[in-house]
């Protein structure tokens, strides 16, 4: 079992972080991310070319992380894989001792650095947990075919969009995903409490198994960060927010202030069982935020060798 696995069936407050890999080869550039969240989170996702912009894959990625002593968490897109390769995929990374994954659609490639790329989309958000838990619990693959002797061991999250507009719409998915296996959720960042917090009623009250949701904080770091991912689907910032990083002497720090009050905030609520940080290339930021927040320590989750 997962050290991930084992702190959610228990009663902590998790909180995960998203690790992303660099633009080219540099091992070095994931083991120094890695470090710089050991110990102040209980695991990172491993993200896979994160809005469509090319990365180092998420996999080996994750053995890298896994070697600094960090749980990791593979996310996995249907963006760029058919059906074959992502299980393919999964049965690679379970292979080597990785059971932790996120499945999502992904961004459109339009959005990123390739924007002539394929969107495969052969299977979305619901399919990608329904192959999953098929693989797992069903010793089958999509096509029928058996799995045998070995079967993946996974732990099986999902994400969702509480500012989708309308808001029915990802309560809708997240629920069918939900109903489909999913074991956890990581939302997108969360700005606008009353918002997440009758997103988060719907999804208590519709849902056919109690699954711990990780609310997303992002930490911002600029005015113009702000601006720009604030353009972003899913993604609703507010005045408020942009008005007090355009007023601060300090962006940076306001940036971490913000996040504090937000995951303060969302661990009063209840229904959330964590929360799930953003901080675009700036890993050293997630640690400072989870010490203001009084977070610290973390619970000691070994993590398998």
């Amino acid at each position: 079992m997962s050290a991930l696995a084992g702190l959610l069936r228990s009663d902590e407050f998790l909180v995960t972080a998203e690790l992303n890999p660099p633009k080219n080869a540099a091992a070095d550039v994931v083991r120094r991310r890695a470090e710089a969240l050991k110990g102040v989170v209980d695991a990172v996702n491993v993200t896979d070319s994160n809005r469509a912009i090319v990365t180092m894959a998420a996999i080996p990625a994750a053995t890298i992380v896994r070697s600094a002593g960090l749980e990791p968490i593979v996310q996995m897109t249907g963006r760029d894989r058919n059906r074959i390769a992502l299980q393919a995929d999964v049965l690679g990374a379970a292979a080597i001792g990785i059971e932790n994954f996120v499945f999502m659609s992904g961004d459109d490639p339009k959005l990123g650095n390739h924007p002539d790329a394929v969107n495969v989309k052969d299977l979305d958000g619901v399919g990608l947990i329904k192959m999953a838990v098929g693989m797992r619990d069903e010793a089958r693959f999509l096509s029928g075919d058996e799995i045998k002797p070995a079967t993946p061991k996974m732990v099986i999250g999902a994400t969702a969009s509480p500012f989708t507009k309308p808001m029915e719409v990802d309560v809708t998915k997240t629920l069918d995903k939900i109903a489909a296996g999913a074991e956890f959720l990581q939302t997108q960042p969360v700005f606008d409490l009353a918002t997440f917090s009758r997103w988060l009623v719907e999804v208590r009250r519709g849902g056919s198994r109690d699954v711990p949701i990780l609310a997303g904080v992002l930490v911002l770091r600029s005015l113009e960060q702000a601006e720009r991912l604030g353009k972003l689907p899913g993604l609703f910032l507010g005045p408020e927010v942009e008005r007090r990083l355009k007023k601060a002497t300090d962006a940076a720090e306001e940036g971490i202030a913000i996040a504090v009050e937000m995951v303060k905030a969302l661990k009063a609520l209840p229904g959330v069982r964590g929360v799930h940080l953003y901080a675009i290339e700036w890993p050293e930021a997630v640690g400072r935020v989870v010490e203001a927040a009084g977070l610290l320590p973390r619970p000691d989750a070994k993590v398998p060798a």
